[in-house]
């Protein structure tokens, strides 16, 4: 059995749904502390967070990646429990394979092997962990990243063990995210009897022709690194239940997946202008989750590259394309970031699994990419 294959069994025994760590952090830091690290643990209020450093000079590469996962839903439905690892042929089951215990275990042995074959490796190794990534994400790496800038700490190369690829590892890297802009609105109405509308005013009809426009809006045409702006709105709500009354209040929630075409602010001040110019009578609540952030081309970027090809062969994508990543809230300290991680078909599904023998691609990816910077 490789150890990446162990190491990730080990932690998917662990029914770390968010924000339980369930003695992960524990396990890597009893590891960590072997190889040398200084491992810190950071509490924000229910959410453990891991800080752990091998040198004190810099560069500092840290690996970022978090130990919590997303509830499994109905058990039963799952072929295997999600929280007893399973092999199947080539195949691993358990919640978490892919996102991202299997990550954690590749960084783990990657840095074992890149430690004792480089003791006097240059810069600083670390790791960020946390166990807040799939939840609210507001007591996790962003505040580590918060604690480390007070105390003038700084992250030049960051590799998030996201699961990137997308048809055989290392196929993909994501050197960037679009921003995340979400929103609810409320629209305001008159109650009342559907045989005397005339007495009330409804406030589904009167939302349609905003949403209409806002969802044919073309945002911008995106860039050389970013798809154009997305609007897509994921709830409407209105309604007592009964057939014969018009509803007093439309609740709608949206969210705007952005480019560094456009700021969060121009895109309140646009929607809002859509709203007022149909005079609807409305509140809205908005919700910024992350900026847009892209590594170009450099150090990270082409190290990372170089290892997936003497690894594989292959010649990855880079691409800014998906949902958010811890990555946002370090990016915007001047770090290199990128993600790397296994293939994505199954993560947050029932019967997540991941391939073993990629596992141990990715671990020797990871070695090789330390060999590239930090040798």
């Amino acid at each position: 059995m490789s150890r990446t294959l162990d190491y990730t069994k080990e932690l998917i025994r662990r029914a770390s749904v968010t924000p339980e760590d369930e003695g992960c952090q524990d396990w890597m830091i009893e590891k960590l502390e072997a190889l040398g690290f200084q491992c810190e643990t950071l509490w924000f209020e229910e959410v453990r967070n891991l800080w752990a450093r091998r040198g004190t000079q810099g560069p500092v590469f840290a690996f970022a990646g978090h130990t919590d996962v997303v509830p499994t839903g109905d058990v039963s439905a799952w072929k295997y429990d999600p929280f007893t690892p399973t092999e199947e042929g080539d195949l691993l089951y358990g919640r978490g394979t892919a996102d991202m215990k299997g990550s954690i275990a590749a960084i783990m042995v990657a840095i074992e092997d890149f430690v004792a074959a480089h003791p006097d490796h240059n810069g600083s190794l670390a790791l960020l962990i946390t166990a807040d990534e799939e939840g609210p994400s507001v007591n996790g790496t962003v505040k580590v990243v918060e604690h480390l800038q007070a105390r003038n700490e700084h992250i030049d190369y960051c590799l998030v063990g996201e699961p990137s690829s997308t048809n055989t590892v290392g196929d993909v890297i994501k050197n960037g995210r679009r921003g995340s802009l979400g929103a609810r609105l409320t629209v305001k109405g008159i109650q009342g009897h559907v045989a005397y509308p005339h007495l009330a005013r409804n406030p589904v009809h009167d939302a349609t022709p905003a949403l209409a426009e806002l969802a044919g809006t073309e945002w911008d045409q995106g860039n050389d690194f970013f798809p154009a702006t997305s609007f897509q709105i994921s709830n409407i709500n209105a309604g007592t239940g009964a057939t014969n009354v018009i509803p007093g209040t439309c609740e709608v929630i949206f969210n705007f997946r952005f480019s560094t075409e456009l700021t969060d602010a121009l895109l309140r001040e646009r929607t809002e202008a859509v709203l007022d110019k149909h005079g609807l009578d409305y509140d809205l609540q908005w919700t910024l989750s992350g900026q847009p952030f892209l590594t170009d081309r450099g150090a990270l970027v082409d190290a990372a590259v170089t290892a997936i090809r003497d690894v594989t062969g292959l010649d990855t994508e880079l691409s800014t394309a998906g949902g958010t990543s811890d990555g946002r809230f370090i990016a915007p300290t001047g770090s290199q970031v990128v993600e790397l991680g296994p293939t994505n078909a199954t993560i947050h599904k029932v019967d997540e699994h991941t391939s073993i023998s990629e596992l141990d691609t990715l671990t020797g990816i990871y070695t090789r990419l330390l060999e590239k910077l930090m040798q």
